[in-house]
């Protein structure tokens, strides 16, 4: 019967394998008691034997993925399709309604401007949101906390049909991301503490691919609405559909979201432990409501903390375009508001694909991530440079372009991936996952703002600085690879080698335990 530390270092598992728990790692230690990681508590209660092996160990997965992943990939999907209503809704009526194309509802330069100011006033919701919302989930049980965030998003959008204006318009937006922007930093948390690291890239790959298809599908749905003749204007119709599938939506995340191993319901203390212990292996504890202000700091002050940073904000700018400025982009070309809801439709497919394909391709490996991002920027280079330097008049092309760009996602899903398998320390995990949701969020307030009313309808600033931020991205995704395969270089000389010895002890961050590893 092989140890965790032995099935590592081989670094194959077979049907007959079997992992174990060293029943010394869970004994007393000199903290104090309320330091320890909660996981220490299932793993000190009554469970039958220390071990189990691989079949034990499948069942218990699908049974995780069941029942946490359909609640997760829908909230995923209900938030894109909601925050992005915005787009769909343009080419609808919403700006002539709303009086946000001036006095004569004919000037183009003032839809525009107004219209990407109200695709990044979202997005300053959602930076305002992210950190209260990880704290909130630390203090407070995280399934609840994220219900009631979905059911309140899911009515401040049902109460876009009543905005009459800009001003009522942008005060929605911004309500609107502050109530959403903390969902995807509690999920991150939430897949963090029940898949290893090798898990992890796929799962957090499922999230963001869910998104695409959601941007695929949307449209269709829309489309649908679109034909409505009724007293409302069709995009009011949209509004109200979305906001109340959310709201039925989130009383069932309410009451059915496992949070984790150590509180979820449904699952035997046979289960509750081996879904504690054999995520040992990621080093960095399941849950801990003790905020810790060194671990804070510690992420405040870690290089690899900035370097993603960039390389999130830099590369979702990108996205800007996509969820903003495509529908335009694409009306521009001559096409009929549900001509181009369907021409938009591909875009989500191409995202989606991405995302899955190169999740996929990541889970099956800690040491080519960052590759396997530097190759998603090739498209969205290739797709810059078309939008920048091709004549309008190529309408094909143009349209190629546009289904290039979503390449992005691909880079964007393995940092999230990468951002949660490279900390340890439960408060250092939340300050990670709320930075890297920041990061998110300003490179999607840049964006749209880049698309400037001055520069239609060829937008070249805008292009050129989509070109230059993917080839600074790249260089920075180098940076980061090199900066984890040096540390675990200096690990290794060190004589202290890859072990999961301290796993749950005193919620150690990965700076303070030597045996942690960092995937690149």
């Amino acid at each position: 019967m092989a140890s965790i530390n032995e099935k590592t270092a081989a670094g194959t598992a077979t049907k007959n394998d079997t992992a174990s728990e060293s029943a010394d790692f869970v004994q007393p230690l000199d903290a104090p008691v309320v330091a320890l990681d909660e996981a220490v508590n299932i793993l000190q209660a009554e469970h039958g034997q220390n071990s189990w092996d691989a079949d034990e160990e499948r069942l218990l997965r699908w049974k995780i993925d069941l029942r946490l992943f359909p609640l997760i990939l829908l909230s995923f999907a209900l938030q894109y399709y909601d925050k992005s209503m915005l787009a769909q809704a343009a080419v609808f009526g919403l700006r002539t309604d709303l009086n946000l194309v001036g006095t004569d509802c004919k000037s183009p330069p003032s839809s525009l401007t107004t219209h990407t100011l109200s695709s990044a006033l979202l997005y300053v919701g959602f930076l305002a949101g992210a950190y209260p919302a990880a704290l909130l989930a630390q203090k407070f049980a995280i399934e609840r906390v994220t219900g009631i965030l979905v059911f309140i998003w899911g009515a401040c959008l049902i109460l876009t049909v009543v905005c009459k204006n800009f001003a009522g318009l942008a005060t929605q937006r911004v309500f609107l991301g502050l109530l959403e922007g903390g969902i995807s930093p509690i999920f991150m948390l939430v897949i963090g503490s029940w898949y290893t690291k090798s898990e992890q890239a796929l799962r957090a790959g499922l999230l963001w691919s869910i998104s695409g298809y959601a941007a695929f599908v949307s449209p269709f749905v829309n489309y649908g609405i679109g034909h409505i003749n009724g007293k409302l204007t069709s995009w009011k119709y949209m509004y109200l559909l979305a906001g109340s599938i959310t709201m039925v939506w989130a009383v069932l995340v309410y009451f059915f979201l496992p949070p984790d191993p150590i509180r979820a319901r449904g699952f035997t203390s046979r289960e509750k432990y081996v879904a504690v212990a054999r995520i040992r292996t990621n080093n960095s504890g399941v849950h801990n409501r003790y905020w810790k202000r060194a671990q804070v700091v510690e992420a405040l002050t870690d290089v690899k903390f900035w370097v993603m940073f960039w390389i999130l904000l830099l590369s979702s700018i990108p996205n800007g375009c996509f969820s903003t400025m495509t529908t335009i982009i694409i009306e521009s070309f001559g096409f009929n508001s549900l001509d181009t809801l369907l021409l938009t439709s591909p875009t989500g497919f191409v995202v989606g694909t991405t995302e899955l394909i190169i999740s996929i391709l990541g889970s099956y490996t800690k040491r080519y991530r960052t590759t396997l991002m530097l190759i998603c920027q090739i498209p969205v280079l290739v797709s810059g440079l078309m939008l920048w330097l091709l004549p309008r008049s190529e309408k094909g092309p143009l349209l190629f372009a546009i289904y290039l760009l979503p390449a992005y996602g691909g880079t964007i899903c393995l940092c999230f991936a990468l951002n949660l398998a490279n900390c340890a320390g439960y408060t250092k995990r939340t300050v990670y996952s709320a930075g890297a949701f920041i990061a998110y969020c300003l490179g999607n307030i840049a964006g749209p703002l880049s698309y400037r009313a001055q520069d239609a309808p060829d937008y070249t600033p805008a292009f050129i600085l989509l070109v230059v931020t993917t080839a600074i991205t790249s260089a920075l995704i180098v940076t980061y690879g090199w900066l984890c395969r040096r540390e675990n270089k200096r690990r290794d000389a060190s004589g202290v080698q890859e072990a999961f010895d301290h796993a749950f002890e005193d919620d150690r961050t990965d700076k303070l335990n030597p045996q942690f590893r960092y995937t690149y």
